[in-house]
């Protein structure tokens, strides 16, 4: 059984026992975390994945040094993810897709629901700097095509614009739009498709490197 099941089949026990009326003793609380047995091997490959997930990069160097253990990308490249990820946390979307396409034009190619979202982003961004002529004009030439052929996007793209029928946006239903946690999440998803590409690039190199070899 792989350690993600057996992680969550003990929470599921310690669950089940917090909700029934039996009182849980600090003696069994403690026995039911000490029955997961997680290898050291698998706790160091969660600490490396936090680290480059994150973009410690001289953690994770030291990490990998001190433990042996290898991440799943190069590590030099994680400068390079977290400079997109910074610029769409501070709205400069447009820049963020620049540096997207320069590290792996593939990536917003073969993920048309990222590439919408950070187009969306841009439209939030513009309604947020009250630009309205130049959002409406954004959302009808580069979002309006691609909701006419996505329910979902379409229902988003409609959601976003709502944001130019209030004057007090703070206070509208859509308000949380606006919200820094709607960049994060954005930042979020791209940060995830990055180290996804790299991830792959990385195994298509060492799958090539064993094949020269052989």
């Amino acid at each position: 059984m792989s350690l993600f099941w057996i992680v969550i089949r003990q929470l599921a026990e310690i669950e089940a026992m917090a909700m029934s009326k039996k009182v849980i003793t600090r003696e069994e609380w403690e026995k039911k975390l000490n029955d997961v047995k997680i290898r050291k091997e698998d706790m160091n490959k969660l600490v490396m994945n936090f680290l480059v997930t994150e973009g410690y990069v001289d953690a994770a160097e030291k990490f990998r040094m001190e433990s042996g253990t290898e991440p799943d990308i190069d590590l030099a490249t994680i400068t390079d993810r977290m400079a997109v990820k910074k610029a769409v946390q501070c709205g400069n979307v447009e820049d963020a897709i620049e540096k997207v396409n320069d590290l792996n034009p593939e990536i917003l190619d073969t993920n048309p629901q990222l590439f919408f979202h950070l187009q969306q982003q841009r439209l939030i961004e513009l309604i947020r700097n009250g630009k309205v002529e130049e959002a409406l004009e954004f959302a009808q030439e580069e979002l309006a095509p691609r909701g006419e052929e996505n329910q979902s996007f379409l229902e988003e793209l409609e959601r976003t614009v709502a944001l130019l029928a209030f004057e007090d946006v703070s206070n509208c239903p859509v308000g949380d739009l606006l919200d820094i946690s709607q960049r994060l999440k954005t930042a979020s998803e791209v940060n995830a498709a990055i180290l996804t590409s790299q991830s792959h690039e990385k195994d298509f190199s060492q799958s090539s490197g064993q094949v020269m070899f052989m």
